[in-house]
């Protein structure tokens, strides 16, 4: 028993044209592809780099540490006398150098 025209209250349907399908099909998915490239590719951004005064005073220090002059000698006979146990710091005189570079470093009298 074969079943037709239910719920068309009578009226044949149209047969349907699977190439217009197909095609309908296929627009739709080129604009989709073509809408999420659109969306997926946003326009380049701009790298930028600041560097706080902190930062370039530092880089300065560095720059002059790298082409200070070494007294390869003097470290020399520091690692020697490191090594040997001879070396002895004097924690007062270190305390009062650290205190006057970082016045120094920091800008305070002290």
């Amino acid at each position: 028993m074969a079943i037709n025209n239910v719920n068309n209250n009578g009226v044949p349907k149209t047969p349907l044209d699977n190439s217009k399908i197909n095609q309908q099909g296929q627009n739709q998915a080129a604009q989709q592809q073509a809408a999420s490239k659109t969306a997926a590719a946003p326009a380049p951004r701009q790298d930028s780099v600041s560097l706080t005064q902190s930062a370039q005073q530092l880089n300065q220090v560095q720059k002059k540490g790298t082409e200070a002059p070494v007294n390869q000698e003097k470290v020399d006979k520091l690692k020697k006398a490191i090594q040997s146990g001879e070396y002895k710091v004097n924690p007062e005189v270190l305390a009062n150098k650290i205190a006057r570079l970082e016045s120094e470093i920091f800008g305070v009298k002290s």
